[in-house]
């Protein structure tokens, strides 16, 4: 073998000899990354689990078992869509509960989302009612359970309106809705979705729509909810678009993608996101409104180790 073979031999033998410690450091699992943080440690911000996201370490459907494991864990606040729809004695329970804890109330949804009918954005002053008797009901449940914000999402589209008077018109039905919830120093937070995988049709789609919708109704209970997952899929460029809207940003929510589940399952930075949401001095609630990737007490413990590991 001459000089220049040997040289080449040689240098295909190092590049193949660090292959496998790439694997390896490649392998690296939220689990890993977590070793040493002390069980129950604080949180770098305020994550907020849904019920049935840690069914199995509570022993079944039982939400006063299933907030204490989430205080063990470290968690302070709870997010609850679905709180509304409770019965009375369950709400109180439930408050009850996270005031021992000292458990901060995330978003529930406040009125019933036109999935399939332009509710808001078609001006009809029958369908605007219906929605603001939902609000004022939705203030009852808020102060019931200690809660600050609580979700809007406007509905599908009107397709025999221009988008300049479906955007009047919910303008229009949110100016109304803040002024029931101001005295009460409750916030409504906008929520847009994707309609490119999971809602097809609906009117709020983007943060620039939301934030220029919010400066229109001009409210201090009318604001923006920032989901990770629907705006990775819509816009992308999260970190800019965040900054953009900051000062209408009042909410967080969370969930990978492609799969919506929890961070490190999928393609979006969020170490970077969370780092950002720190550094700009973020001290609401970051909802975790997402599926686990895994079943059973390991599926649960996984999505512990995930926030662990991007919470930085």
């Amino acid at each position: 073998m001459d000089r220049r073979d040997f040289v080449r031999s040689a240098a295909l033998g190092v590049a193949a000899s660090a292959l496998p410690a790439v694997a390896a450091a490649g392998d690296v699992t939220a689990a890993d990354a977590t070793a040493g943080v002390p069980h129950g440690a604080p949180w770098g911000l305020r994550y907020a689990p849904h019920f049935g996201m840690f069914r199995a370490h509570a022993g079944g459907n039982d939400v006063v078992a299933e907030l204490e494991f989430m205080a063990s864990e470290g968690f302070t606040a709870l997010e609850d869509n679905g709180m509304k729809g409770r019965a009375v004695d369950v709400q109180e329970r439930i408050a009850s509960t996270m005031t021992r804890l000292n458990m901060a109330m995330g978003v529930f949804v406040a009125h019933t989302i036109g999935w399939n009918d332009a509710n808001l954005t078609s001006g009809h002053a029958e369908k605007r009612e219906v929605f603001l008797r939902e609000v004022r009901e939705s203030v009852e449940v808020a102060k019931r359970v200690n809660a600050r914000w609580m979700t809007v999402v406007p509905g599908m589209m009107d397709g025999r309106l221009p988008l300049e008077y479906q955007t009047a018109n919910v303008v229009e039905a949110l100016k109304q809705a803040s002024a029931i919830l101001e005295p009460h120093g409750l916030v409504m937070v906008l929520e847009p979705l994707n309609t490119i995988r999971d809602h097809p049709g609906q009117f709020l789609q983007r943060i620039p729509q939301a934030y220029l919708i919010c400066k229109a109704v001009a409210s201090p209970s009318c604001k923006i909810l920032f989901d990770v997952y629907h705006q990775q899929i819509t816009e992308g460029n999260l970190i800019p678009n965040l900054d953009r809207a900051w000062e209408e940003v009042a909410y967080i929510q969370t969930g990978d993608n492609p799969g919506r589940r929890e961070p490190t399952t999928g393609e979006i930075n969020y170490l970077n996101v969370f780092r950002h949401l720190k550094k700009k001095g973020f001290s609401g609630i970051v909802g975790m409104e997402h599926g686990n990737s895994r079943p059973g007490k390991d599926g649960e413990r996984a999505v512990i180790d995930a926030y662990r590991a991007v919470d930085g």
